[in-house]
């Protein structure tokens, strides 16, 4: 994992950050010497996330509720004592079915989370992030921002929203140096894309092996990627090697050439 030793005395939120790609990015920061406040909604994974990470560290919070979010920002800028790095990584998989299936009240929730989380949040960090001479967010999307995904529209509509939102921020923002980047994750290891993968078989009415074997077909690297690979690429977003990209969309997707 990419890692460098200036992070020491590094202040860094990050939503969603008790479990799933969110806490291997927690878990990387702290690890690198950072002062990390994480925020989430589920209890079971904020239990855990209080059993490791540093003490007064979590916070509850559905970042999609206005209230909710200035609470956690008034709790964890009074003990950071500013801010050097936010990352919005709340999100939720939505509904897996046809559009003329999608409930209004399933595609508003999939658009809170993902979509109008990363405003809410960024509107109360601007203010401090002014004040740090290494401010960064970063913002994550999807290789789903990017392509077409049939069966998965609030979820992949939410997605290219980050990234039209990610490019705005930068231009708005670069005057105040601070860099805002997103970060499009492919198919991850991860328990929300087995529960998808798993969906979508049933939905087509496939093989769930078979329905693994045709989403990997058209992976490059034939395999799924790794949380701490999505970690290491925050890590370097907000190091100093990473001082000078903005408005940028990494991929980190193993080469997903289209999804299934």
């Amino acid at each position: 994992m990419f890692a460098e030793k200036n992070f020491e005395g590094c202040r860094v939120m990050i939503s969603a950050g008790a479990s799933g790609i969110g806490r291997a990015i927690a878990d990387a920061f702290v690890a690198a010497g950072a002062h990390v406040q994480v925020c989430d909604i589920s209890e079971p994974a904020l239990a855990d996330a209080r059993a490791s990470l540093p003490k007064n560290s979590v916070f509850r919070a559905d970042v999609a509720d206005p209230a909710q979010v200035r609470a956690w920002f008034e709790h964890a800028l009074g003990l950071l004592g500013g801010l050097d790095v936010l990352v919005n990584n709340a999100g939720i998989a939505g509904p897996t079915a046809a559009v003329t299936d999608v409930s209004d009240e399933d595609w508003d929730r999939c658009m809170a989370v993902n979509l109008r989380s990363h405003f809410l949040c960024v509107k109360q960090a601007v203010p401090a992030l002014r004040d740090s001479n290494r401010a960064t967010i970063i913002n994550m999307s999807s290789v789903a921002g990017r392509l077409p995904y049939a069966l998965r529209t609030p979820y992949s509509a939410s997605k290219w929203g980050v990234i039209g939102f990610t490019q705005s921020l930068a231009l708005e923002l670069g005057g105040d140096n601070i860099a805002v980047n997103a970060i499009l994750p492919g198919i991850v290891d991860s328990d929300r894309v087995h529960q998808v993968v798993e969906a979508k078989a049933q939905a087509q009415g496939v093989d769930i092996q078979a329905k693994y074997e045709e989403v990997l077909e058209h992976v490059a690297l034939h395999r799924m990627i790794p949380r701490s690979d999505i970690a290491a690429t925050a890590l370097f977003l907000a190091s100093s090697a990473g001082r000078s990209i903005s408005g940028q969309c990494l991929n980190v997707c193993a080469g997903v050439q289209t999804l299934r």
